[in-house]
């Protein structure tokens, strides 16, 4: 055989043969109509082929070995026990298509990485979700930044409810600077906490969506959980406590500092943002952008930056992301100043 046929044979599609030992799983894994299949073929370019209690994978060797990341991913996540849905499987196509040192790190079978709440089990869908939850949990004061859809402000509250329920806090306290409260908040109608709420909507979202609705009236009731405005910080310190700030990038350097210096005893803090949506009055600072230059290597504080590739919101959340980076890129480029071309 010549050098160059057997270099065309080794480029032939050939064939990966994957058991499973509990055939009542398969139908759960495969989706319904093969749906998950379906993403997995368009994903990596393969054919995959249910027989019995084998499913038949054919493809180029990097496609075959990527296909049975995702394939064994999800079947361990249901053996614990642990559902399959779209979702889980966009995230592990997403961990398989990451550089080899990521994956492991990022893995939803990575038992470490799966954080516990009273309503569901929820594991990273990206590399760099996954060294958020693990930041979360190792470090005192964390910075999540980065666009919208990264799960940021999700993940924090995941990691938070998930400490509270260990009792390893004895409170979550979640806040959001309320950019357009001066003038526009008194025309609202209701009290002051009815004004408040429609800025704090999204983290109680995260809230009802990791806790039963009953236990989570209840325990804001009894300031176990507290959801409030940034201004209501000032002058308190923070004990015991997991202490998230959302929407970060919309506080001023004054008031990121006296957030930040509220961290009392046994607590630990989550700061999250997307400096690319300030909504500060033109030629304000943002306070993110100051606190990330200020504590750029302050032992006990890491900084997890995302991009438009952890983006797990609908697709098209992703498309529209990178379609403004590269206009922003763009227009960077032409404010830039040119280098001067040295004079001959």
């Amino acid at each position: 055989m010549t050098q160059s046929s057997r270099g065309r044979r080794d480029e032939e599609p050939a064939s990966l043969i994957i058991g499973f030992d509990d055939n009542h799983l398969l139908s759960e894994l495969f989706g319904s109509n093969g749906s998950h299949l379906a993403r997995l073929e368009r994903a990596f370019d393969v054919t995959a082929n249910s027989r019995g209690n084998e499913l038949v994978v054919t493809g180029t060797a990097d496609a075959r070995a990527r296909a049975e990341i995702v394939i064994k991913d999800l079947y361990a996540r249901l053996k614990s026990g642990l559902e399959v849905t779209a979702a889980e499987v966009e995230g592990a196509v997403r961990m398989a298509n990451a550089p080899k040192r990521e994956q492991a790190r990022g893995s939803g079978a990575n038992k470490k990485l799966q954080v516990t709440t009273r309503k569901r089990v929820i594991s990273p869908r990206s590399p760099t979700q996954g060294a958020y939850i693990e930041a979360l949990m190792d470090n005192e004061l964390v910075f999540g930044v980065g666009p919208a859809g990264t799960g940021k402000t999700y993940l924090s509250v995941v990691v938070a409810v998930s400490m509270l329920i260990q009792k390893k806090v004895d409170r979550i306290i979640l806040s959001r600077p309320a950019v357009e409260a001066g003038e526009r908040l008194g025309f609202l109608p209701g009290d002051l906490r009815e004004k408040i709420d429609p800025y704090l909507r999204p983290l109680y979202d995260a809230l009802y969506d990791t806790l039963p609705g009953e236990q989570v009236m209840a325990s804001i009731e009894s300031g176990e959980i507290e959801v409030a405005p940034l201004a209501f910080m000032r002058g308190r310190t923070l004990a015991n406590s997991f202490v998230i700030l959302d929407e970060a990038q919309n506080c001023t350097p004054v008031q990121m500092k006296m957030f930040l210096t509220r961290l009392g005893e046994n607590s630990r803090m989550a700061i999250t943002g997307d400096p690319s949506q300030v909504d500060l009055p033109m030629g304000a600072k943002s306070g993110l952008a100051d606190a990330l230059s200020v504590l750029e290597g302050v032992n006990g504080v890491q900084t997890i930056r995302f991009t438009d590739k952890d983006v797990v919101r609908h697709p098209l959340v992703t498309r529209i992301v990178q379609a403004y980076g590269v206009r922003e890129k763009g227009l960077l480029d032409r404010v830039a100043p040119k280098k001067e071309e040295p004079s001959s």
